[in-house]
């Protein structure tokens, strides 16, 4: 028998069990796609925004830059302009701390945000082998269900509920093996991808913080 042949001849709770194993892989697969590419995709824009300010960019050059784009760092960089522009441009010292304050409360939405979905493969990771188990017990049933209505052990009647058992066991682990695989590179990406806008908050600070320095030191000088 070919895997269709045994999926078309299956019981139809053991198709069930099979057609959800196909989607939760489909849906696996899906998103690994998507999340790769979204985390490349700001990656690097993280990486091109921190370049900029380790130039030396001020605060006000470095939010010009931004534009209207939504990436993370770029609502960094408006959440602390925001602040500013709220405090009158006065850099007193509360204004770093409520600078951090915001800076924070946006890095966390955005962290929840880059890991939206991953949960959905530790999900079908755990839960995948069972499903497969429970079609593989199902598959067994029905295998002893014939031999009772037909008194007979012969292969040919015990074989097509094996099959599906074993199918349905394979399709198991074939759904729950990539997505726990993806889960955890998803993890170590998104890992890395949280301390790249932890780099990016401190260098707003730093920034803010030149921009302090270079309006308090010529008042300082004149008053001398």
């Amino acid at each position: 028998l070919s895997p269709w042949g045994m999926f078309m001849n299956a019981d139809i709770v053991v198709k069930a069990v099979m057609v959800g194993l196909a989607i939760a892989s489909f849906v696996t697969w899906t998103v690994w796609l998507a999340k790769t590419m979204e985390l490349a995709r700001e990656t690097a824009k993280a990486k091109r925004r921190i370049a900029q300010l380790e130039d030396g960019a001020t605060l006000a050059e470095a939010s010009r830059a931004c534009g209207d784009d939504r990436d993370a760092v770029a609502q960094i960089i408006r959440s602390a302009s925001h602040e500013i522009q709220l405090s009158n441009n006065d850099y007193s010292d509360g204004l770093k701390d409520r600078i951090e304050l915001r800076i924070e409360r946006v890095q966390n939405a955005m962290s929840q945000r880059i890991a939206r979905g991953t949960g959905v493969l530790a999900t079908v990771g755990s839960t995948a082998p069972f499903v497969g188990l429970f079609g593989t017990v199902w598959g067994i049933m029905n295998a002893f269900i014939g031999i009772s209505e037909t008194k007979t052990t012969s292969l040919a009647v015990v074989a097509p509920g094996i099959a599906e058992a074993l199918l349905a066991t394979a399709m198991g682990l074939v759904a729950a093996i990539p997505a726990v695989m993806i889960y955890n590179v998803l993890v170590r990406s998104t890992t890395a991808y949280r301390a790249l806008l932890g780099d990016a908050a401190a260098h707003v600070v730093l920034a803010v913080s030149r921009d302090q320095e270079r309006r308090t030191l010529p008042m300082a000088r004149a008053a001398e």
